[in-house]
């Protein structure tokens, strides 16, 4: 597919200004129009991979910025298959994934970004974060109980909680930005009927059973409240520093050659360069040369 084609497509599934975001209006079982086999989704996506681990190289050789890429999703939407696929050419020691479980006591003794300040990637590095602070404004939304446990003082726990909760991620990804990350943020849309069909081939595949929990059925439940949750979420967090890409899910094919050339587009947009070796600098390297050709033997 040309390179415009494929910008184009990422295109449609970015949203920089959320005012008038609306879940529905996003199909889980989009595929772009694409009419391609498998064969061609294999070498399309590789193409991004490809590209992807080249633009890494120079990411990491500039070392003026860091990427952040952060995954959400509900159970089963592909997430951890998204992240194994697409970076699966880039150098590891470029690159670092970080997924956020249940807090731990220590965190829950510190403020609700704490946690993710630690594993912020360093310039020159990708870092990928699987779930994130996000999760404060989804299951903590969806569980209040789980705000409980946070230990905030009383009289700041309000009714504009989750206002200000997007309005504080707002301004650290607005600060992120300002000082050379850049943010992307992926929404793996995820329809609940194709939700069913995957945890039931987790059922009736024994290699597979490890990836079921029993409490998945109890947050498919909650499908509403959780929809309600990532509409506000997006439409409250979208900004053109830090978009939502609101990746169609239903078909893993297709959603990872979205995230790939996302990742590429926010990469080739920063103009990485190999740094350019002048003056004496130079002069040494032409120096190391000559001492190796004068060396006798091997």
């Amino acid at each position: 597919m040309e390179k415009i084609k494929l910008a184009k497509l990422v295109q449609r599934y970015c949203v920089s200004d959320g005012d008038k975001f609306r879940l529905a209006d996003f199909d889980p079982g989009d595929t772009g129009g694409l009419d391609i086999d498998k064969k061609e989704a294999k070498d399309l996506l590789a193409e991004g991979i490809a590209r992807l681990a080249n633009l890494q190289e120079r990411l990491y050789a500039q070392d003026r910025w860091a990427l952040l890429a952060i995954f959400q999703a509900m159970d089963a939407a592909g997430k951890d298959s998204a992240i194994e696929h697409v970076m699966s050419g880039i150098n590891p020691q470029g690159c670092e994934v970080h997924s956020f479980k249940r807090p731990s006591e220590e965190e829950y003794d510190h403020d609700f970004l704490w946690r993710s300040v630690k594993r912020l990637p360093e310039r020159g590095r990708i870092g990928i974060f699987n779930r994130s602070y996000y999760e404060e404004v989804l299951v903590v939304r969806v569980h209040p109980e789980v705000l409980a446990r946070e230990k905030i003082p009383d009289k700041l726990v309000g009714k504009r909680i989750w206002k200000e909760r997007f309005k504080d991620m707002r301004g650290f990804e607005r600060y992120l930005t300002r000082n050379g990350t850049r943010i992307l943020k992926f929404h793996l849309h995820l329809s609940k009927a194709e939700q069913k069909r995957r945890f039931l081939e987790r059922l009736d595949t024994p290699a597979k059973h490890w990836k079921f929990e029993i409490g998945d059925l109890a947050e498919r439940k909650l499908w509403d409240k959780y929809m309600f949750a990532y509409e506000d979420m997006i439409r409250h967090t979208a900004t053109p520093e830090a978009p939502w890409y609101v990746v169609p899910a239903d078909n893993k094919w297709f959603s990872r050659i979205i995230v790939a050339a996302a990742m590429v587009e926010a990469l080739e947009s920063l103009d990485l360069k190999f740094p350019d070796v002048r003056g004496a600098a130079l002069n040494d390297l032409a120096e190391a040369r000559r001492s190796l050709l004068a060396e006798k033997g091997k």
